[in-house]
């Protein structure tokens, strides 16, 4: 079998996640973030559609991890960021880590907005 190690250029993969945090770029997160390829950071929830909005024209879909199980999330949320043009992908949290770091793998425009789980 032939593994190939996955290279991330400059971009920040999530290295880790627990009980309430996240681990990006050796630094330890707690409680809802949002990670892009260039940055990472404290996110208000699902009620704060602001900084994911302000991704429109550098990403071109948001996955959204709402914790340690998948669950609806509000209408407007989705509506606002899909009217701007960024695709919105529900999932539970620690399968919207995995996903984000292989599409990030492949170089694609994508970012993460987590509750923890």
């Amino acid at each position: 079998m032939r593994l190939t190690e996955v290279t991330y250029g400059s971009a920040m993969p999530i290295e880790g996640y627990g009980p309430g945090f996240f681990r990006v770029g050796g630094h330890v997160l707690r409680g809802p973030c949002l990670i892009t390829p260039w940055d990472a950071g404290p996110w208000g929830g699902l009620e704060d559609t602001a900084a994911p909005l302000s991704l429109a024209g550098r990403i071109d879909v948001l996955f959204v991890g709402t914790g340690a199980t998948i669950a609806h999330v509000p209408p407007d949320f989705r509506a606002a960021l899909e009217g701007q043009g960024i695709g919105v992908e529900i999932m539970a949290s620690p399968t919207a880590c995995r996903t984000y770091n292989v599409l990030l793998g492949e170089g694609r425009r994508v970012a993460v907005a987590l509750l923890p789980v």
